[in-house]
C-alpha cells in the first residue's frame, strides 16, 4: 500500500519539511525571550483590536461634558478626556486604526520597493543606476519631513497618511532587496538555471524572491514600528487622522494641554504608542537573530 493510502508522514514530505522549518525557526526565536514576548504581545493586540470594540460600554466619539477630565476610577478605568469621552474606550477603538496604518503603509512600501530592488539588482547597469538615483532622492529627505510634505499636499486623512508613510518606506525595502538580489544572482545555481533556458521572470519569482524573503520579513517587522511612530507624529501635528477619530497620536496631541493638571489624558495614549512600537521593535530584532545563520 502506498504512503498516500496509509497517511504516513512520508506521504507529505513538503508539508513535513515546512513544519520542521517552522519548528526550527520558533526554537531559534524562543531563545530570545524578549522577542517571544513581543510576538505574543503583537498577536494579543491584533486580537484585541478586532474583538474588543464590540464589548466596550462607552461611545468613543460621543461628547459628555458632565464627565470631562475625570481621573481613572472603577467607572472609567483610564479616566476621561476634555470632552468627557472614556479614554480606555478610545484607546481600544483607536488600536485597529494604528495597526491598520502600520500594516497597510508597510505593505504599500513593499509593493513598490520590492520590485524596484529586484529589478535594479537583477538587471544592473543603467536600470540599476536610474532606480537607485531615484531612491537616493527619497533618502535625501528626512523621513518625517518627507511624510509631512506629502500629507500637506494630499491633505490630512488616514488614507493620505498611509500613502505618505508608504512612500517613506519604499527606499528601505528597495535597498535591502537590491543588496540581497545582488548576492543571490551570483550563485552558481542561478547560472545553471539560466543556462537551461529559464526566463528572467521565472528566475526572479521562483528562485531569487524565495531566497531573499528573510531580510524582507525582518525589514517589514521593524518598519511597521517606525511607520506607527511616524503616523502618530503626523496625527500629533494635526496632519493625520482628524477629530473626533480616536487615533492615538491625535489623542496625545489633544492631551498635551492638560499634562500638568490632568496628566492621564496624554499619558495613556503615549504609553499605548510606546508599547506597540516596543513590541514590534523587539520582535523584529528577534526575527533578525533567528534568520541569521551565524
Amino acid at each position: 500500500m502506498s504512503n498516500l493510502a496509509t497517511g504516513t508522514p512520508e506521504a507529505y514530505p513538503a508539508i513535513d519539511k515546512h513544519a520542521s522549518q517552522l519548528r526550527i525557526f520558533y526554537k531559534k526565536l524562543s531563545r530570545n525571550r524578549a522577542a517571544l514576548i513581543g510576538g505574543y504581545l503583537i498577536l494579543l493586540l491584533i486580537i484585541i483590536s478586532i474583538v474588543a470594540p464590540f464589548f466596550t460600554v462607552y461611545d468613543p466619539v460621543l461628547v459628555d461634558y458632565d464627565t470631562k477630565l475625570l481621573s481613572p476610577s472603577s467607572t472609567h478605568w483610564l479616566g476621561t478626556d476634555h470632552n468627557g469621552r472614556d479614554i480606555f474606550t478610545r484607546l481600544i477603538h483607536g488600536m485597529h486604526i494604528t495597526l491598520y496604518i502600520g500594516f497597510l503603509s508597510v505593505f504599500f512600501g513593499m509593493l513598490v520597493g520590492i520590485p524596484m530592488g529586484i529589478i535594479a539588482g537583477y538587471y544592473g547597469k543603467i536600470v540599476d543606476t536610474v532606480l537607485m538615483r531615484f531612491i537616493d532622492i527619497l533618502l535625501a529627505f528626512p523621513g518625517i519631513l518627507l511624510a509631512i510634505a506629502l500629507v500637506s499636499v494630499l491633505g490630512g486623512s488616514i488614507n493620505n497618511v498611509i500613502i505618505a508613510v508608504g512612500v517613506f518606506s519604499v527606499p528601505g525595502f528597495a535597498r535591502v532587496v537590491r543588496g540581497s538580489t545582488l548576492a543571490v544572482k551570483k550563485l552558481e545555481y542561478i547560472d545553471a538555471i539560466r543556462a537551461l533556458g529559464a526566463s528572467d521572470g521565472r528566475i526572479i519569482f521562483l528562485h531569487i524572491l524565495p531566497n531573499i524573503i528573510s531580510p524582507i520579513i525582518v525589514q517589514a517587522t521593524v518598519r511597521i514600528a517606525y511607520s506607527i511612530l511616524i503616523a502618530s507624529a503626523l496625527s500629533f501635528l494635526g496632519l493625520g487622522a482628524q477629530p473626533p477619530t480616536p487615533e492615538w497620536g491625535a489623542m496625545l496631541s489633544a492631551g498635551r494641554s492638560y499634562m500638568f493638571d490632568h496628566p492621564h489624558v496624554a499619558f495613556f495614549p503615549g504609553l499605548a504608542i510606546m508599547i506597540v512600537v516596543l513590541a514590534f521593535n523587539i520582535f523584529g530584532d528577534g526575527i533578525r537573530d533567528a534568520f541569521d545563520p551565524r
